[in-house]
């Protein structure tokens, strides 16, 4: 199989089912950052990080796959291609996540500066290109609308890697730096 295709020479691509789009259409661009945040995932998954993170990590990447099927599909077209669907079990999976995670970690009473260890970078990193996705899904969602539950996903996807961000400066022993807002002189 050729890997270049000389199809996307004159700035168009194929959505899923064939219709011709200009790579910058916003479901270009949704299903563009979706990829880039699955591809800050792996590099977060190959770092030195407990084996039950990187089983979760590796399951949404699963479905950060299905998402981006999603996205590359017009509405119109979904129902008959068969594409898989983000469902509320997907959601509450993250949830089961984030309450575990959350049960051992202290109370947060201020926001964190990223940062601390260069593999909780890379989580903070992962959860901006998530939040970056999830405004242009919702762009995208205001013109051709997408389901609830993949919103719902996305949304508590980068809550999700916030609370696991603060589990790997806790497991690395990195210091979360409080965001103390300094008073102004006058």
């Amino acid at each position: 199989m050729k890997i270049y295709t000389k199809t996307g020479d004159k700035a168009q691509t194929s959505l899923f089912g064939g219709t011709r789009v200009s790579k910058h259409h916003i479901r270009i661009e949704s299903y563009g950052n979706i990829d880039e945040l699955n591809s800050w995932l792996g590099l977060l998954r190959d770092q030195e990080i407990d084996s039950h993170s990187k089983e979760v990590l590796m399951a949404i990447q699963d479905k950060l796959f299905t998402v981006g099927a999603i996205l590359a599909t017009e509405s119109k077209k979904d129902n008959r291609l068969k594409i898989p669907r983000i469902d509320s079990a997907d959601i509450e999976y993250l949830e089961h996540e984030i309450d575990d995670m959350n049960a051992s970690l202290s109370e947060m009473t201020h926001f964190i500066l990223p940062g601390g260890h260069t593999t909780v970078s890379y989580c903070h990193i992962a959860r901006t290109v998530c939040r970056r996705a999830e405004r242009v899904i919702s762009l995208l969602h205001e013109n051709e609308p997408v389901s609830k539950e993949l919103l719902m996903y996305i949304n508590r996807l980068s809550d999700f890697l916030f609370v696991l961000a603060r589990k790997l400066s806790s497991q690395l022993q990195a210091d979360e730096v409080k965001w103390i807002p300094k008073k102004l002189d006058n």
